[in-house]
């Protein structure tokens, strides 16, 4: 009897333990329980937002392999470009629907985790048409597209009805734009040759407010649309601009500042649509995520951080994808850094991100 009450005792302790100290997704699930006005959280982008949807296309832009994923569940690379878990992993997490955003193009899928939303987003994707073909990656119009065949697999499993309502209840979140300033415009002649840089964002606003047409014609209503960070911080963008990118290590302002800029036009058409489209019950909200980068950047120290120039992959300046792999080294501590490798935020960063757009979620819910 005294053996099973100290067991018992134990056990207690350990889930005590592990409840305090290693508060996981499961956590943020119990800060808002089960929401029912939220039936699913679908997802379109770039690799900010990929789950591993470019595991299952002719792209060498992947990252279903180690270190990839060290931090996430069994340290499985599931093609996130990030050691752990993604900022749509916390908000389907946080809305009460399931641990984690799958990719659309897993063919494994359950119905339940179709219901419950996931990811059509595709790392190297863009506004420009041009961008995703760099990489050869899904671009957003072929995103839509498979929203739509998604749409039809949902209807013929559980009829068109309650498709359409879960469609309407869901949250939209989506996430793209840096790809076409950092890989496209500022790296390649061919859109430069075409458009001054505020030319060229009046052009991605265009694709913007056809992205959002095409999904509100078919039954879209709750959008979450993500600005751009400040890119003149990404590790590799320092290093290719930088005077001295081993020693000089500080933010590219003036690219930053682009993304500024781009940020405010993106707002301005995001409330026009809005004004619009509120009487037919249509949500579209701007989520920031430009100013939560820079306070981490600024204020490292505040947030833990102890690296804020380079990734943890690799020298941290370059290594991206194929170039942070097996191989490579990796930094002990990745919670120390803000970047895992010289583009994509760590687990921690979208985490920090997370939180501060915890706000939008409720209202986008409501």
């Amino acid at each position: 009897m005294k053996s099973n009450v100290c067991r018992h005792s134990v056990s207690l302790l350990l889930l005590f333990l592990s409840a305090f100290f290693f508060p996981r997704a499961e956590a943020l699930t119990k800060q808002r329980g089960s929401n029912l006005s939220v039936s699913a959280v679908l997802v379109f982008g770039d690799s900010t937002v990929d789950p591993g949807n470019n595991n299952y296309i002719q792209t060498p832009f992947r990252s279903n392999f180690p270190p990839y994923g060290r931090e996430f569940e069994n340290q499985e690379p599931t093609g996130r470009y990030t050691d752990g878990r993604l900022a749509t992993d916390f908000i389907v997490s946080y809305v009460g629907l399931k641990e984690y955003v799958p990719p659309y193009l897993d063919p494994t899928l359950s119905l339940e985790e179709l219901m419950t939303g996931v990811s059509f987003a595709s790392g190297g994707s863009g506004f420009d048409p041009l961008t995703p073909r760099i990489s050869n990656t899904i671009e957003i119009p072929k995103q839509v597209e498979y929203f739509k065949e998604y749409r039809k697999r949902l209807e013929l499993a559980i009829g068109k009805e309650r498709t359409d309502n879960l469609i309407k209840k869901a949250i939209f979140v989506i996430s793209a734009g840096t790809n076409d300033l950092v890989v496209n415009y500022f790296t390649l002649p061919v859109r430069r040759k075409s458009y001054t840089i505020s030319g060229y964002q009046h052009f991605l606003m265009q694709h913007v407010e056809q992205l959002i047409q095409s999904l509100w014609d078919q039954g879209a209503r709750r959008i979450a649309f993500v600005g751009m960070p400040p890119i003149g911080c990404l590790p590799v963008v320092i290093t290719l601009n930088s005077d001295n990118a081993l020693l000089q290590r500080g933010c590219i302002e003036e690219l930053s500042l682009v993304a500024k800029d781009y940020n405010s036009k993106l707002q301005n058409k995001l409330k026009a649509i809005h004004k619009n489209l509120a009487h037919l019950g249509g949500k579209i909200f701007y989520i920031d995520i430009y100013g939560p980068v820079t306070n981490m950047i600024r204020g490292y120290d505040k947030f833990g951080f102890e690296e804020v120039a380079n990734g943890c992959c690799g020298s941290g300046i370059i290594e991206v994808s194929f170039l942070c792999n097996p191989n490579s080294y990796v930094c002990p501590d990745a919670s120390k850094y803000i970047f895992w490798d010289s583009i994509h935020p760590t687990e921690k960063a979208y985490y920090i991100v997370f939180k501060t757009l915890r706000h939008i979620i409720d209202m986008i819910s409501n």
